[in-house]
């Protein structure tokens, strides 16, 4: 999963497992999210691709939040992000030089937690992760088979330390005792400084090809996250809602659903360099606008 094509491919064979969504066609080239700005009362901002690139903030990104509160809108960034904590995705962009209000961030971690049921939960996660804010019994899974076998259901919050002998672990177990495995972090891949990471996205599908039947999916395109969004901005009609996305079976994809207007932002994440009309006109997922950065 080292190029565009290769990534874009596999989220189609994967897509009879997305939301369903119109997305005609007719998309508005645009060279700035103000040129929209009486389209909309709320802009929702993905963050790898949009606001960042790994640890890096992408020029211009917290100027134009700015710009945006000055002019009166909501704004909240929506992540896939499910290895570290709420107050620790806060930290982040302040770290980045976007400061953000707690209430204005909605993680896919968020949306996981909130649907967990009371069980033992083996978690995948990364090692700095201290599994502290999950409402239920953990333990971690590292390559003990045995361990896997002894939990009720398996939460997986991060690829950071996973493998492909830990994978075959999991699918053995599951094959003997058939569980529920959430998917923190619908994504598939992630934008990086130097190439795409895995993300949980991947591992729950190629779970899912293999017949495991009980795998929740969380984060975008999935309803979840699009719904705590718009608990947060009520008596805002959904379609003075706009989406600002890298990536088209997720971020575009599940706004669309929602009846969310949507842009996909193209330089910096998933198609960077690459000619995204083409993209969207395979999939027939058409943004109704874009353009380079936000």
């Amino acid at each position: 999963m080292d190029n565009v094509a290769t990534i874009f491919e596999r989220y189609e064979a994967v897509r009879h497992r997305l939301p369903m969504a119109d997305c005609a066609p007719g998309t508005t080239t645009i060279s700035s999210l103000l040129d929209i700005a009486d389209h909309a009362d709320a802009f929702i901002f993905d963050a790898y691709g949009v606001l960042n690139v790994g640890e890096s903030a992408i020029p211009g990104a917290s100027g134009r939040l700015a710009d945006l509160r000055r002019a009166g809108h909501q704004i909240r960034i929506l992540s896939n992000a499910a290895s570290y904590h709420h107050d620790d995705a806060t930290a982040k962009f302040e770290k980045l030089s976007m400061p953000v209000r707690d209430s204005e961030i909605v993680t896919s971690r968020d949306a996981t937690l909130a649907a967990l049921e009371t069980r033992l939960w083996g978690c995948i996660a990364a090692a700095q992760d201290d599994l502290s804010d999950i409402p239920a019994p953990t333990r971690r899974l590292l390559d003990d088979p045995a361990c896997y076998d002894a939990v009720d259901g398996f939460v997986f919050l991060s690829t950071e330390a996973w493998s492909a002998a830990r994978q075959d672990i999991l699918e053995n177990s599951l094959r003997k005792i058939p569980r529920p495995v959430v998917i923190a972090n619908a994504d598939l891949v992630a934008p990086r400084e130097h190439g795409f990471s895995l993300e949980p996205g991947y591992f729950g599908h190629l779970l899912a090809d293999q017949g495991v039947s009980d795998i929740r999916f969380f984060g975008k395109p999935f309803p979840q996250v699009y719904e705590r969004i718009e608990a947060t901005l009520p008596g805002i009609p959904r379609d003075r809602i706009v989406m600002c996305g890298d990536t088209l079976h997720t971020d575009i994809l599940g706004a669309a659903a929602r009846g969310w207007k949507t842009v996909l932002v193209e330089m910096d994440g998933l198609f960077s360099g690459h000619d995204t009309p083409r993209f969207c006109d395979s999939a027939q997922i058409h943004p109704t606008f874009r353009l380079s950065r936000i």
